[in-house]
């Protein structure tokens, strides 16, 4: 009873916060009936598993649900156990989350479960920095407790000019090698040249990029989806809920009527962050940061849902896009980093510093900015980002932005 006189007693806009807190992706599920996976789920059938599609030309049906390892996975195995129960069988990890931990937990997993190997299709990173990909994979491998990887991926792909044709040589070798099946890229930063980049390529799986409700609309982004999935390459989504590296509360009487939309008919408005993704075909998975049963509960009951967004719906997240454009950042690094003369990496450190604020994460935030060079980390005080906030299409206050992060971060 008490608990119910809590939700009572909220005001409509303290009661939309509360299911809207970042990372709370099931929050609205304990007190409107939004979506929900069962607690016990049954053994694993057609009609209870997390649908599967094809990646791309390399025929393989994966989960449209990803479960992203840039978690405690070490001390999570609860949840690794509960996403395999729930047919979340597509696992991402790399080299750079928590130096290496997040593939020693699933590695503890496959250990402990030897058999759940067979049935993950398993995806790791390495930043193409520091070289010796032979060496550092083989130490991926010993981490993960496995033979091989079903898809590797070159971590944060800036510009498609970095896959050299070395490392076109070397993925040939390891996929001959049986070190990994498929081969591809991540990128955060100019997603639509690199994915329209890949499809002219003949040896890229899979990619995956930021993609999200915030610029899906986007004519370039559309045309170069379409380019990669007609060149049979794998699409996998990341950045779902578009987090933002400001702190202040953004959308005002936007975001209150898209989460009440929402919420009455039964799920929230996180969950249609990920539904309206899942409507496009051409989108094999989603990579979904999921810390904790909670989040990864109420994300599967999403992919579950066979619900359709009405045009009302898709027509009510542009809204909010529109909204609150101002404090998102759309990974089109080349515009701002050729405004400060390419001195700063400028959509990488916003990264790091929404990774601190949306996903409440400031240990993997201060990990990643760390990642960066020495030397840009040193030049961010005496860097003019005027004309980088004038060229920013999306108005940042990128000055601001860029002191916070040195602030919180360095």
């Amino acid at each position: 009873m008490a608990d119910k006189t809590k939700v009572t007693c909220l005001t409509r806009r303290d009661f939309v916060k509360a299911v809207s807190v970042a990372g709370l992706a099931a929050a609205g599920a304990r007190v409107t009936g939004a979506l929900a996976a069962p607690e016990n789920p049954p053994g694993l059938n057609k009609a209870n598993a997390t649908p599967k599609r094809k990646l791309g030309k390399t025929g393989v049906e994966v989960s449209i649900l990803n479960l992203g390892g840039g978690i405690d996975t070490i001390n999570n195995q609860l949840l690794l156990k509960q996403a395999l129960k729930w047919g979340v069988t597509c696992w991402e990890t790399a080299e750079s989350y928590g130096n290496g931990l997040s593939e020693e937990g699933f590695g503890r997993f496959f250990a402990g479960n030897p058999e759940a190997r067979k049935e993950i299709f398993l995806v790791t990173k390495l930043q193409s920095k520091g070289g010796n990909f032979t060496e550092r994979l083989n130490k991926c491998l010993q981490r993960l407790q496995t033979e091989y990887i079903d898809l590797f991926f070159v971590h944060s792909l800036t510009s498609i000019e970095d896959l050299t044709t070395t490392i076109k040589d070397w993925a040939a070798e390891m996929k001959k090698a049986s070190k990994f099946k498929f081969f591809g890229f991540s990128t955060h930063t100019n997603m639509e040249d690199c994915l329209i980049g890949a499809a002219e390529l003949d040896w890229i799986d899979a990619v995956m990029f930021t993609y999200n409700f915030q610029f899906m609309d986007n004519p370039k982004m559309q045309e170069a989806i379409k380019a990669a999935s007609q060149a049979g390459i794998g699409l996998v989504a990341m950045k779902s809920q578009a987090g933002r590296p400001g702190k202040h509360e953004v959308g005002g009487e936007v975001k209150l009527e898209m989460v009440e939309r929402f919420l009455k008919k039964g799920f929230t408005d996180k969950q249609a962050k990920l539904k309206i993704i899942w409507e496009n075909p051409q989108i094999s998975s989603v990579c979904s940061y999921m810390p904790n049963l909670t989040i990864l509960s109420a994300n599967v009951a999403a992919a579950r849902d066979i619900t359709k967004l009405s045009r009302e719906d898709c027509e009510s997240l542009r809204r909010y896009a529109l909204e609150t454009r101002a404090d998102y950042c759309a990974g089109c690094g080349k515009i701002c980093e050729e405004a400060v003369d390419g001195a700063i990496p400028v959509n990488e450190v916003l990264r790091c510093l929404m990774y601190h604020r949306y996903y409440g994460e400031p240990e993997l935030a201060r990990l990643t900015f760390a990642g960066l060079p020495e030397e840009v980390r040193q030049r961010l005080t005496k860097v003019d980002y005027s004309q980088a906030e004038r060229a920013c299409p999306n108005g940042l206050a990128i000055t601001k932005l860029m002191r916070q992060a040195l602030e919180l971060l360095a």
